[in-house]
């Protein structure tokens, strides 16, 4: 089994743990930080936990200490729990178990990883994946069937994209899933074909069904351990919280199962996909936090388009690369209103895929259809709120919309967004700062696996607008970059507004739960471009640990 590349760097040795809880009243003395509930940054020295897993209180150096139980992490630096507002759980449990081409540098060396899956799993129907990248591999064109014969031929193979909307076929897939010169571009799809007509290998948004309702579905033990495997992920970076965008109802059924067992190490705010899956999900409506406020479904998740690298996210002019190509729209107006209405009408929040400056357009102008007290009251969210029009960019404030963000989307994707749409159209791009200083509400995230779910690569991202390697200089569009406040915010306070949970969770202040990490260094000390770089030493969740560096 592959693994991510970054996943062997941040978690050597990393344990997921049953235990132990604080069982009584108990006092963790640390460094400790977290946003007060008016939204500053407050210190204290001693975070007081109650037996239920609650915070009872912070106090400060020299604050006199109740009886109770003493615990000493020896000045380790204690934060509140991080949370990502939008990620896929299983999806990431998947990638990490199969052929993972996260990282890989040239076509050849993602061959080789190919063929290497394909040799130590010789009975596999099917060899799948995912995680490629053409931009990175510097080919200026997508890559072929054919290449992939090369390294699996005998058997259908099927690899994602990076951004999940692309799926890259070799030869003996697209026979059986039908594929040929014949085959229409289906409705929000594009399949990618050469001179003469014929499918080159890569199909695009809602053309990977052609493909991926042929791929057997996994098996209840493989879903388990994908989930078990999703999970530990997320502990190990110092996650308690996640966004789920996007399940059906074998997912939902699964997470309750978990739940209800207490192996669901995170708190999961699980958004049905579409409204065939929310009706499966929740027929009679919201369902709140539950499990100990373990589990929520309150909201549904709508694409509204495709994404940049694939040339999917919908623009309002042609590509600049790619002229006569302005990406795809995947609901039209009417149905995308009625959609929206029928559903916050039940009382869900909706969260609808937006990249591209038309899509984004779209949305908006769906989101402003709705009663303006039942808008605010939902908390109605734009994922990825990418590349807006100036003249959309206020609109967030004015209606109440959350922007869905994520940091590390922006540090991926500059070069190949600079190609994609020229220099105008990048200034309302990414536009954290924008969107925070318009009164905009963002909430921070990965969109793992897409991009790693480390939330200190996102905060990195965010404050520096540079990659991991420091590029560029400076920043990229550096006047967009948040501070580390505001970052700390989206991925605390701003997550768990999105969730409807900020009674519960992202600060540690008295009656929230326990929800805290401990990491080997100060994120508010240290240079912000070393911010990436630190490491979760303990996770732990309703004051239980659920996962210990050895």
């Amino acid at each position: 089994m592959m693994k991510y590349p970054w996943l062997a760097l941040l978690v050597p040795m990393a344990a997921v743990l049953s235990g132990p809880a604080v069982g009584e009243t108990s006092f963790i003395h640390a460094n400790g930080y977290t946003l007060n509930d008016v939204g500053a940054l407050a210190r204290f020295s001693t975070l007081v936990v109650d037996d239920a897993g609650r915070v009872k209180a912070t106090l400060a150096q020299g604050d006199a200490l109740p009886r109770g139980k003493r615990i000493d992490v020896h000045g380790a630096t204690l934060l509140p729990g991080l949370i990502d507002a939008h990620g896929h759980v299983m999806s990431l449990g998947q990638r990490l178990l199969s052929v993972d081409l996260t990282g890989s540098a040239s076509l050849d060396a993602a061959l080789a990883a190919v063929r290497a899956q394909a040799m130590a799993r010789k009975s596999a129907a099917w060899i799948i994946g995912g995680g490629w990248n053409q931009e990175v591999w510097k080919l200026g064109r997508f890559p072929t069937a054919l290449e992939l014969d090369g390294a699996v031929a005998d058997r259908p193979a099927w690899l994602s994209r990076i951004d999940g909307h692309a799926g890259w076929a070799n030869s003996r897939a697209l026979a059986l899933a039908g594929v040929t010169a014949a085959t229409p571009d289906p409705v929000g799809g594009r399949i990618e074909r050469d001179a003469d007509g014929k499918p080159t290998g890569v199909l695009v948004d809602a053309a990977m069904a052609l493909v991926d309702t042929r791929v057997p579905p996994p098996t209840a033990a493989e879903a388990d351990a994908a989930l078990s495997k999703a999970l530990e992920t997320i502990a190990s970076v110092g996650l308690t919280g996640v966004g789920d965008a996007g399940i059906d109802r074998t997912t939902w059924d699964r997470y309750r199962r978990f739940a209800s067992s207490g192996k669901l190490t995170a708190r999961v705010y699980a958004m049905a996909f579409g409204p065939k899956n929310l009706a499966e999900c929740a027929p009679n409506g919201p369902i709140g936090w539950e499990y100990g406020d373990h589990l929520a479904l309150m909201a549904m998740k709508l694409q509204e388009d495709g994404a940049l690298g694939s040339r999917g996210a919908w623009l309002k002019a042609d590509y600049t690369d790619k002229p006569g190509q302005t990406g795809l729209r995947f609901i039209e107006e009417g149905e995308l209103r009625r959609i929206v209405l029928d559903a916050t009408a039940k009382g869900f929040q909706v969260n609808i895929h937006a990249i591209g400056d038309a899509a984004n357009g779209a949305v908006l102008s769906a989101f402003a259809a709705v009663p303006d007290a039942r808008r605010r009251a939902l908390r109605l969210r734009d994922e990825h709120a990418q590349i807006v029009s100036a003249e959309d960019l206020p609109r967030f404030a004015r209606l109440d919309i959350i922007a869905s963000m994520q940091p590390t989307h922006a540090t991926s994707d500059k070069g190949m967004a600079e190609a994609r749409l020229g220099e105008a159209r990048l200034a309302g791009g990414y536009a954290w700062h924008t969107l925070i200083a318009s009164g905009a509400r963002i909430a921070g995230g990965s969109d793992f696996p897409v991009e790693p779910p480390n939330p200190f690569y996102g905060l990195h991202a965010a404050v520096t607008r540079q990659d991991r390697s420091g590029q560029p200089e400076g920043g990229w569009r550096a006047s967009e970059s948040m501070t580390l406040e505001q970052a700390f915010a989206a991925f605390t306070t701003g997550a768990a507004w999105a969730e409807h949970a900020e009674t519960k969770v992202g600060t540690l202040t008295a009656g929230k739960w326990a929800d805290f990490i401990l990491v080997d260094r100060d994120p508010f000390a240290i240079a912000p471009a070393q911010l990436w770089k630190v490491g979760v030493n303990e996770t732990w969740v309703a004051g239980k640990r659920v996962f210990k560096r050895r």
